[in-house]
């Protein structure tokens, strides 16, 4: 485009004189304003490679930003570079004397040569972007006198956004510039800020509701979703974020200030509407804290050093002074709170320190605070004295040394009780690991007795004895038989010690009589011949092997030493005869003597490993066959899953 003269100058002054201000220009696109004496000016793309200069030297290189729209509604950012150019011409087109030629006779080219120059831009992150001005030297208008010049506008620079530092130079010469873009804050101050995407920011309403426990925010603005927003005390402090449309109303004080934007975005609505509440102001004495320490300078003089933390910064006098009924001010060491710097912690509270040295730290030092707004005196702050944090911290350490005995006991609670168990019966034993325990199921066909015997198991598996039960080795008993699987059990009874336990009941008594007397002829009526056979129980078979080892026993008179006897009722007046095979073994009625069960179990167990004698007595009673007599307490109740 070619804008002849004056004029075309007067809109680079203009350019220049908005750029300063960044006032909008009337470009939309790319375009290219030549001086008077270049004509048929022209913009186009260059590689970096290819980039080179004809006819023209450039003598000065000047670059700046403004803003570019042709509506005034939406305007974006822009790069302007000016450049002055030498127009190199052969001598005989400086003087048409010389040419030999008539000027009709002059061809158009020879009158009007054609020239380049290219010019490059490049930010940190991105490669050389070049543009090429092509133009036509018009010798009748152009004088050497006055400096061609060359203005490029690039509108939305590749690369370039606000803040960003861009260079400008010339390709194959040692001719740079570099200018940095405005920033957000600067282009969104001015008044054109409305046509800028990027200034465009919520605005907040502040509402305080009347039961005055909360701040509401509320924005106006266009529909973006709702705008990021963060709260922070004094306008340089740190500024957290905050996902809430409600503040507490005891957090708000006159320095509070909240800052909103939309994301994707620069610039940032700040806005401080709490300066002037009386509320806000009393907020900040509320949760302002005082703390006093005492230490010594780096030449062992005494120093009382004090803190003050609060959530904005504050104005007034700190003092020391003796503890007292009045606390009596030390002269001479007042402090400004205003003077000196504050600094900001993780919470967010402003915090000022300072030191009181050369003072006199006896009697008692506390410290007075007078905040300039408040009508009364704070304090006195004092320094607490370490002995007593001295027996709190042993007060704290014997409470728990009291818990974690008590945690323990609880977690040992089982076994302390087996240890107090075995003490009350017959002295100390170990209980942590039993013997092995036989235990046979009468031949009934009885699920309560079957329940009996699951329940009695898993009571001494409880107690710490490794039991066997017929009804849990019901695979084994028909791989091995019952009466090698019972042997197989008694060796264990004799590696390892204990008895077998032997549940009866009036079926397993019958069964024993009749067992015990093979060879008496038994007289039956044709009804009695008519009835249908007795069903047992599987484990009838194991329960006749045991009678056959109880009979060998006997012969060998060792039968009390591995056989005892369980019948599941607490009355020893039921079934006083005992089989003659039978009696002389040890009888415990349950639930009942549970706990005399268990303690010949355990006794026997101690007794097998010591080699002494038997700690329990025995006592024929009557027909009912030998009796454990042992001092039974309460009876135990005893429970366990059904099998």
């Amino acid at each position: 485009m070619f804008l002849p003269g004056w004029f075309a100058w007067w809109v680079l002054l203009t350019l220049r004189m908005s750029a300063c201000v960044l006032e909008i220009s009337g470009y939309d696109i790319d375009e290219v304003v030549c001086s008077q004496g270049l004509s048929e000016c022209s913009m186009k793309d260059e590689g970096p490679l290819l980039a080179e200069n004809d006819g023209v030297d450039v003598q000065k290189l000047t670059a700046h930003f403004q803003l570019c729209s042709k509506t005034k509604e939406s305007c974006t950012l822009c790069l302007v570079i000016d450049a002055e150019l030498h127009i190199r011409l052969g001598d005989d087109m400086e003087d048409e004397g010389y040419s030999g030629l008539d000027e009709e006779e002059e061809s158009e080219e020879t009158r009007n040569p054609k020239a380049s120059v290219t010019m490059c831009y490049q930010t940190a992150s991105t490669i050389p972007t070049c543009k090429k001005v092509e133009f036509a030297v018009n010798q009748t208008a152009f004088s050497q006198q006055n400096p061609a010049k060359v203005s490029m506008v690039i509108t939305k620079p590749a690369g370039v956004s606000f803040s960003s530092r861009v260079s400008v130079n010339l390709p194959k010469l040692h001719l740079t510039r570099e200018v940095v873009a405005p920033s957000p804050e600067t282009v969104c101050s001015g008044e054109k800020k409305t046509c800028v995407e990027e200034c465009s920011v919520p605005e907040l309403r502040i509402v305080i509701p009347k039961e005055m426990d909360h701040v509401e925010l509320q924005f106006d603005g266009r529909n973006d979703g709702l705008p990021s927003v963060c709260i922070q005390y004094e306008q340089d402090g740190t500024c957290p974020g905050w996902n809430r449309m409600s503040i507490p109303l005891y957090s708000v004080t006159h320095c509070t200030c909240l800052q909103a934007w939309y994301d994707g975005k620069y610039v940032r609505s700040r806005k401080c509407p709490f300066r002037n509440t009386g509320f806000a102001q009393r907020n900040v004495w509320k949760n302002m804290s005082v703390s006093v320490g005492q230490g010594q300078t780096n030449s062992y003089d005494p120093m009382l050093s004090w803190n003050l933390s609060a959530p904005c910064r504050l104005e007034g006098e700190v003092w020391p002074c003796h503890k007292g009924d009045s606390c009596r001010e030390m002269k001479g060491f007042r402090q400004q709170l205003a003077n000196g710097t504050w600094s900001q912690n993780r919470k967010g509270l402003w915090v000022k320190t300072g030191t009181f040295q050369d003072i006199n730290l006896q009697p008692s030092t506390c410290v007075m605070v007078k905040i300039n707004g408040m009508g009364h005196e704070l304090g006195p702050f004092c320094f607490n004295n370490t002995d007593r944090w001295r027996w709190s911290l042993l007060a704290v350490g014997v409470m728990l040394l009291v818990c974690l005995t008590v945690l323990v006991f609880y977690i040992l609670h089982g076994f302390v009780k087996k240890c107090v168990w075995s003490c009350r019966h017959g002295g100390f034993v170990k209980v942590g690991r039993g013997g092995h325990v036989v235990l046979l199921s009468p031949p009934d066909v009885d699920d309560g007795v079957a329940k009996s015997v699951c329940q009695l198991g898993s009571l001494l598996g409880n107690r710490g004895f490794n039991v066997s039960v017929d009804q849990w080795s019901r695979k084994e008993q028909c791989i091995l038989g019952p009466l090698p699987w019972l042997h197989s059990q008694l060796l264990k009874l004799n590696s390892q010690g204990n008895r077998v336990v032997v549940v009866l009941s009036h079926r397993a008594l019958e069964r024993t009589k009749e067992w015990t007397i093979p060879q008496r002829e038994v007289i039956r009526t044709e009804k009695e011949d008519m009835d249908l056979p007795q069903i047992w129980s599987p484990y009838s078979d194991v329960f006749t092997a045991s009678l056959c080892l109880i009979q060998a026993d006997k012969r060998l008179g060792r039968a009390g030493e591995r056989f005892l006897l369980v019948k599941f009722d607490s009355n020893p007046s039921k079934d006083r005869n005992l089989p003659e095979l039978l009696q002389g073994l040890p009888l415990f009625h349950l639930p009942s003597q549970t706990q005399a069960l268990l303690t010949e179990l355990t006794l026997e167990r101690t007794q097998r490993r010591s080699g002494g004698k038997k700690w329990a007595r025995w006592k024929w009673v009557g027909s009912d066959g030998w009796r454990a007599k042992t001092k039974e307490g309460p009876d135990l109740q005893w429970k366990a899953a059904p099998c």
